[in-house]
């Protein structure tokens, strides 16, 4: 398409202002990283560290951030351009406009399983080896890919996406627009047993998973279910693959969990919190809204709104930075406290 075609069709989409440049109008075929970007592709500038790449890339447009400067300096170099405030969602959205996930027709295939009492809305996909359970509600437009598993009495609302091989339990509710990935598990039974002198004594876990609006779970993650009540995730909350949820969490909206972070049981986390990759909150911690665990966070406390901490056990960011300087600086303090033992 042509590049006023695509601004048009940004502009549509982001409410923030898009300023274009007015003469140049190439044709547009796809999109790509800036240090890899060809002639016909589009690409961005987010970032002092990509800036760079302004000098030498083969792009034929570029979403900028508004400076004048790296306008200017686009202008010299003939590339065509529009400003955004945001130019990393500009570029989210110029990928939408090329790229389309794989998406099958309506339909059940003949292997899949449904049983009797099941409820299908309209326009429901149902791949090669679905399994429907009983009592199970699928909403409309609702699609699921091979060989996923439903159990009894859950309930899909419109538009959610089950990708191949991911399995929802009992009694599970995910709402609209929701995507499972291939290999997660949701509504599974939570880590309940009762230590006595015989060994452990297993407590049913008798609750089960809510899933707001717009929830992304990837793969091979883990949501599980109570022994009582629910373990629930707010809408437009992001789970990255290998997330493990605990038992019991109330998850905030609007959250994003990175890989490999596992939450016990019974944690809360505030809307919009981020918790990077490789980050353990211990057993009935609150992660207050905004605040951010960076990576491989050991979080044994509550974390205040707003709050940054890092580091295992978890302190707030400005001391574990004045920590790791001084870690950094152990084997020399060593070495002058061994020499001081000697003189003494």
């Amino acid at each position: 398409m042509q590049f006023s075609q695509l601004v048009s069709q940004l502009g549509q989409v982001e409410s923030s202002s898009l300023t274009a440049h007015p003469d140049r109008d190439p044709e547009i075929a796809g999109v790509a990283a800036i240090d890899v970007a060809v002639p016909h592709q589009i690409s961005y500038i987010e970032g002092e560290k990509f800036i760079k790449y302004l000098d030498s890339t083969a792009a034929s447009a570029l979403i900028l951030p508004d400076r004048p400067e790296l306008q200017a300096q686009a202008d010299q170099r003939g590339i065509a351009w529009v400003s955004s405030r945001d130019p990393r969602r500009g570029f989210a959205l110029a990928i939408a406009a090329f790229y389309t996930p794989y998406h099958p027709s309506p339909g059940i295939h003949p292997t899949a399983v449904v049983d009797p009492s099941a409820k299908l809305g309209k326009d429901v996909t149902l791949s090669a080896h679905v399994v429907i359970q009983a009592g199970v509600t699928l909403e409309d437009g609702v699609c699921i890919h091979p060989n996923v598993v439903v159990y009894p009495q859950a309930h899909i609302g419109a538009g959610t996406v089950l990708h191949a091989n991911c399995t929802i339990q009992e009694r599970v509710q995910i709402g609209r627009d929701c995507v499972i990935h291939s290999g997660a598990v949701i509504g599974a039974e939570g880590f309940g047993f009762v230590p006595t002198r015989e060994g452990w004594e297993k407590m049913q876990q008798s609750g089960h998973v809510v899933l707001e609006d717009r929830v992304e779970i990837g793969c091979n993650a883990a949501v599980d279910r109570p022994a009582v009540g629910e373990t629930r995730i707010g809408h437009d909350t992001k789970l990255d693959n290998m997330v493990h949820i605990g038992h019991g969490c109330q998850i905030g909206w609007g959250v994003a969990i990175a890989g490999q972070t596992g939450l016990a049981g019974g944690v809360t986390i505030g809307n919009r919190a981020i918790l990077a990759g490789q980050v353990g909150v211990a057993n009935q911690a609150h992660i207050g809204d905004g605040a951010t665990l960076t990576a491989q966070a050991g979080v044994l406390h509550n974390v205040a709104p707003g709050e940054v901490v890092s580091g295992s056990p978890a302190v707030p960011y400005k001391i574990y930075l004045k920590v790791s300087a001084i870690y950094s600086r152990l084997p020399e303090m060593y070495d002058i406290i061994r020499r001081l033992k000697r003189s003494a």
